[in-house]
């Protein structure tokens, strides 16, 4: 790497690790810039899903009560995360670099999209939930066997590429019967950590990272967050939402522009 692409590559990983640690989003920042410093797209998704994977380990970790109150359907979600997670990074070992590239715009486009409705999806599951009679009550477990069809094909764009997965989880796991927030988020943090440890894994022994990119990314990450956790305490989540979605549409129109004109 150049100074250049370094201060590039790693301003990137930085912002990732403080938008994750304040709104999510964290990917609009560091995937553009590994393309931008020049790393093959297949290289730097994969780079980049390695890089932000010791974020998630932490937060599965601070979940860890919350997450055991249905210890085997927790199981169930563990399991298909993890075969979500290793069929994605699969398919993307498999998707050429030309291929990936033009899904890039619209991976962006829908990650946005997700990010910037993500309360008008929650108020869709909502309402699912109400008419399909899978309002939870404390004494029943969640779960059942079409929303864990619908996990399985979440993680499975998650091992793919990753950005919005977040959201995703959520809905998915509001539509199995979780109601309470910090299970909620804690599930949502575990199965995004379960996915990105083992489509990481498979990146690694595929010998499809860049590990100077990857190793500058993970230790910027980890001061982002600190960073924007600091940072977060003086300006609204709203704001930063809201430069998120900015960006995703930014970075849409961009490589919409490039790719197709």
């Amino acid at each position: 790497m150049s100074p250049t692409e370094a201060l590039l590559v790693g301003g990137g990983a930085f912002l990732a690790g403080g938008m994750n640690a304040v709104a999510g989003g964290g990917t609009f920042f560091s995937f553009p810039a590994l393309l931008a410093a020049g790393v093959p797209p297949v290289v730097a998704n994969a780079s980049n899903s390695v890089a932000l994977w010791p974020a998630s380990l932490s937060g599965a970790w601070a979940y860890r009560r919350e997450v055991m109150r249905h210890p085997r359907w927790t199981l169930m979600l563990v399991l298909v995360s993890l075969v979500g997670g290793l069929g994605g990074g699969m398919l993307l070992l498999a998707t050429s670099n030309a291929m990936f590239s033009s899904l890039v715009p619209w991976l962006l486009l829908v990650a946005t999209l997700l990010f910037a409705f993500s309360a008008q999806v929650s108020k869709g599951v909502t309402w699912c939930k109400g008419h399909l009679g899978l309002q939870a009550d404390g004494a029943t477990t969640p779960g059942g066997l079409g929303g864990l069809l619908f996990q399985l094909l979440v993680a499975i764009y998650g091992g793919f590429f990753g950005a919005g997965l977040g959201i995703l989880t959520l809905a998915a796991l509001s539509i199995q019967g979780v109601d309470d927030i910090q299970e909620l988020n804690g599930l949502k943090n575990l199965c995004s950590a379960v996915n990105y440890s083992f489509a990481a894994l498979t990146f690694i022994v595929a010998g499809a990272i860049s590990w100077p990119h990857t190793l500058l990314m993970t230790l910027t990450a980890m001061l982002g967050a600190q960073a924007g956790a600091a940072f977060a305490r003086r300006l609204p989540a709203r704001w930063l939402r809201r430069l998120v979605v900015a960006v995703g549409c930014g970075l849409s129109i961009i490589y919409f522009a490039k790719t197709y004109f």
